[in-house]
């Protein structure tokens, strides 16, 4: 199967009336928020087709979303998760902000691993939460770990009541093994703290790494765990609103049961219809896709070596996002307005990702390689610029 990264020219994506296409003034090249520049996976096109035809666009019934993400999980990940412990909700920051009213208590702290993914800095405190940030460890050379003695300390104080962990990892794309994920969950058992677990980009985990599902750990904690998973990032659906709320074992679903039954209402048909052929009949075009997306995770590091060696970049173990440490370009605390300013390149501002994102910014790699090359050569150029 071709890569589909390359199988859309840049006039047809700029047809689109998404935000990736339509926020920004028309000679800018968008590599901020996580759309992909494909088109959809033909299976997923045959299905929307055919609902639209037959005027499919009502209230949405859940149909065998669940059963298609359990055989899913259990290809991809060896996880067979129980359809009959999900819920469908509309997307995934909807369903954690829920869950959170239901297993923490109002002011309570939940813990996120900075940098990361920039609306649960605003999606906690609007669910009458409290942010607390743990950040990752930085090696040397770039790479994260997760710093697990400094998230022991954490997790103790008596106002945390919920972890909400991110892996893979945005923005970083760090993928945590299950060794850690063990640890993880006896220091979250120890300190009676809740875990929610989002995997959305699970399905994007490349070849080297490999993604283990919260819920196959052996611990009292994953059974308590909440686990949020959708077809959205991984094949470019986020548009179409359907996502689904995981309970990793029975005790967890004795609390995700209370999930009040109007937050379901939210969810799109055609998110729903989408969401099933994706999980059941597109692991090829996945496949193709990763190869691109492989490719171009490195080109970026090339292209970066070329013309901007100044900036920090460690290709991700998953994900099509790519964390830019771009603190040696003198750029500024918040180093993407100045690049889509001057640049005309949009990327994602780094000191909304949390404290350890000040001089930093997310690219999104999820285009075709010569959009990519273009946007290095403009930020460089702005680089200069500034300089000259």
């Amino acid at each position: 199967m071709d890569n589909p990264l390359t199988a859309l020219p840049i006039e047809a994506l700029r047809a689109r009336r998404s935000v990736k296409w339509r926020q920004y003034d028309p000679d800018v090249l968008p590599l901020f928020v996580a759309e992909m520049d494909t088109p959809l996976a033909p299976p997923i096109t045959t299905a929307l087709t055919e609902a639209m035809s037959r005027g499919d666009t009502g209230y949405a019934h859940p149909g065998a979303l669940r059963e298609a993400f359990a055989g899913f999980a259990q290809r991809h990940f060896g996880w067979s998760p129980d359809p009959a412990r999900m819920a469908v909700v509309p997307d995934v920051l909807r369903g954690i902000s829920e869950v959170l009213k239901i297993v923490s208590t109002p002011g309570a702290g939940v813990v996120v691993n900075t940098p990361v993914y920039a609306p649960f800095h605003v999606m906690i405190p609007a669910a009458g939460r409290q942010v607390v940030e743990s950040p990752l460890h930085r090696e040397p050379n770039g790479t994260y770990r997760y710093d697990l003695e400094a998230l022991d300390r954490d997790l103790a104080p008596a106002g945390v009541e919920v972890l909400l962990l991110c892996n893979p990892h945005n923005p970083t794309g760090l993928v945590l093994s299950a060794a850690e994920l063990g640890t993880i969950a006896e220091i979250a058992q120890r300190h009676r703290v809740r875990l929610l677990v989002d995997e959305i980009h699970a399905p994007l985990t490349y070849p080297a790494h490999v993604h283990t599902a919260f819920a196959t750990v052996p611990a009292e904690a994953a059974a308590e765990s909440i686990i949020f998973a959708s077809a959205s990032k991984a094949f470019n659906l986020p548009g179409l609103k359907a996502s689904l709320v995981i309970a990793g074992g029975d005790p967890a679903w004795a609390r995700l049961a209370e999930l009040p039954i109007e937050v379901s209402f939210g969810t799109g048909l055609p998110g729903v219809v989408a969401g099933e052929v994706a999980f059941l009949s597109c692991d090829d075009w996945l496949t193709a896709l990763m190869r691109g997306l492989d490719h171009n995770r490195r080109l970026l590091a090339d292209l970066l070596a070329e013309k901007l060696p100044g900036v920090g970049y460690v290709p991700p173990q998953a994900t099509y996002l790519a964390w830019l440490d771009l603190r040696g370009l003198g750029l500024g605390d918040d180093p993407a307005q100045p690049l889509v300013e001057q640049g005309r390149v949009a990327l994602s501002s780094g000191p909304t990702f949390g404290t350890p994102g000040l001089g930093h910014a997310r690219l999104n790699f999820a285009t075709s390689p010569t959009i990519l090359a273009e946007a290095v050569r403009r930020m460089a150029a702005a680089v200069t610029g500034r300089r000259g």
